[in-house]
């Protein structure tokens, strides 16, 4: 696909919010914009990019014989009680019920 065809919006001035090089190359090469703090939506280009490195990792994680998984966003309040993480988080933890009053949070790692 050609660039004059990407949804693109390129930006002249460095964001002030942007801190690393990379941050303020990846917003102004508009590859990510910043929806609030810590979440970004993926641009055309950006998810392009994203997913030429992900291949590029399959493919060496496989050469090594690794496997690859993919875990749920969503976890149960269990999981992060038996570790005592639950309580220890505070705030920052995402928690919320299903329509059965069962906790569950939005896990932050992927361990």
């Amino acid at each position: 696909m050609r660039v004059s065809k990407f949804l693109l919006s390129t930006v002249r001035e460095t964001p002030a919010e942007a801190e690393t090089i990379s941050h303020q190359l990846m917003l102004r090469a508009g590859m990510i914009r910043k929806l609030a703090a810590g979440i970004y939506t993926w641009l055309p280009l950006g998810l392009r990019a994203l997913r030429k490195v992900e291949a590029i990792v399959r493919e060496e994680m496989n050469r090594a014989g690794a496997q690859e998984v993919l875990m749920p966003a969503v976890q149960p309040a269990e999981l992060w009680q038996e570790s005592g993480r639950w309580e220890k988080y505070g705030p920052e933890l995402l928690r919320f019920k299903d329509r059965h009053q069962r906790e569950f949070c939005f896990g932050p790692t992927h361990e």
